[in-house]
């Protein structure tokens, strides 16, 4: 299930991998488990990996035009159309490793990587790196912060969830000012090609 889920989600669809991958990693660390926590993160790493090589194909089968058509029905605006296009130009394949680790950037990272015809090659080996880097990342850390949390218990215990989650909005609100920053930077930079070209 969490293989399946993350790779639909890796090939373009919105679901919340990242969520249950977090939550069953940290149900894996409580005493009513059977489920052993390095299989999770095997299927997470082998559906990152897999989604990812199907999104690809996706993105390079129906192209940019379809996408700019039919992507704002999927919530791929035409600002992350663009942005797309900017990372891929100028962070090919630092977009598609870090992508991996940006909820926003997640869904679409592989779909634009095939339609801006990168190369699969190049593809291929960033994303099984940032597979295995986001996934086992996501897994072990949720699995040992959970093991200390019932271990502590308590007031200790409750701050220490209360600073994860402090953090873990910042992480999000920071990533959402970085996404509209880098998308006035990309159009600025389309303003300057159209001037060039014209």
């Amino acid at each position: 299930m969490v293989g399946l889920i993350i790779m639909l989600e890796s090939m373009g669809l919105i679901l919340p991998a990242e969520s249950l991958l977090i939550t069953i990693s940290i149900y894996c660390a409580s005493h009513y488990s059977s489920l052993n926590i390095n299989y999770i993160a095997l299927s997470a790493i082998v559906g990152a990996i897999m989604g990812d090589n199907f999104g690809y194909l996706i993105g390079r089968i129906v192209g940019y035009p379809v996408l700019k058509k039919y992507g704002p029905k999927f919530k791929l605006t035409p600002d992350r159309l663009l942005l797309g296009q900017y990372l891929f130009k100028h962070h090919g394949g630092k977009a598609v490793f870090f992508g991996r680790f940006v909820a926003i950037l997640r869904f679409f990272t592989a779909l634009l990587a095939g339609a801006t015809h990168m190369h699969w090659k190049d593809f291929l080996i960033y994303n099984a790196l940032g597979g295995m880097c986001w996934a086992g990342t996501f897994t072990y850390t949720a699995y040992f912060l959970g093991q200390e949390f019932l271990r502590l218990k308590g007031t200790i215990g409750l701050v220490i969830g209360i600073i994860f989650v402090v953090v873990a909005v910042l992480v999000f609100i920071f990533l959402r000012n970085n996404e509209h920053r880098l998308v006035k930077r990309a159009e600025q930079e389309l303003k300057v090609d159209n001037n060039k070209k014209s």
